[in-house]
């Protein structure tokens, strides 16, 4: 059993963490540059199938979250509709959510796409990403990461020959 001081201890120190980290790091791992490439992959990707793709990057979750010891998983799931991907047409959206504070990685599927992919499929996905990262490669997993939800949407979710994505909402990854 975890002692009142050891919990306040680590709550503290989950604080600190998250507060050292800034968009400043965010931009270290994912310069200009790179953003832009993400931005013209998820494009590219978007001309092939009907879903859409959200990619966010956030330093550190805010202090209300860490105060209540919220999860990751939890803030990706709100921001999972507080940038509408789950206000598609065919309920197809998909969030790449990235917590630099905590290294962790959540993918968050709208219920038309998440009903036809297993969460062991979603999970592996995020591990072969989280993978790449520890190796310092965060262009080569969220490459990998992109092309794999490409592949699933055009699966499940193909274009009619002739039919334009409606790119209903922003290609940009969000940096928080």
């Amino acid at each position: 059993m975890q002692s009142h001081s050891t919990g306040l201890f680590a709550r503290l120190g989950r604080i600190w963490r998250h507060r050292w980290f800034d968009e400043a790091a965010v931009h270290r791992v994912l310069p200009p540059e790179l953003l832009e490439r993400l931005t013209q992959r998820v494009a590219a990707s978007e001309r092939r199938h009907s879903g859409e793709i959200r990619i966010c990057v956030e330093a550190g979750l805010p202090l209300s979250y860490l105060w209540r010891s919220a999860p990751a998983r939890q803030r990706a799931v709100m921001l999972f509709g507080k940038l509408r991907t789950w206000d598609t047409e065919h309920n197809n959206g998909v969030l790449i959510y990235l917590l630099l504070a905590e290294h962790a990685i959540e993918i968050v599927a709208d219920r038309g796409i998440d009903a036809r992919v297993s969460a062991d499929d979603w999970a592996a996905m995020a591990q072969r990403m989280g993978a790449a990262f520890r190796e310092g490669r965060f262009e080569d997993g969220l490459t990998q990461a992109l092309g794999e939800v490409s592949a699933l949407l055009v699966e499940h979710f193909p274009l009619d020959d002739g039919v334009a994505n409606r790119n209903e909402l922003p290609d940009a990854p969000v940096v928080l």
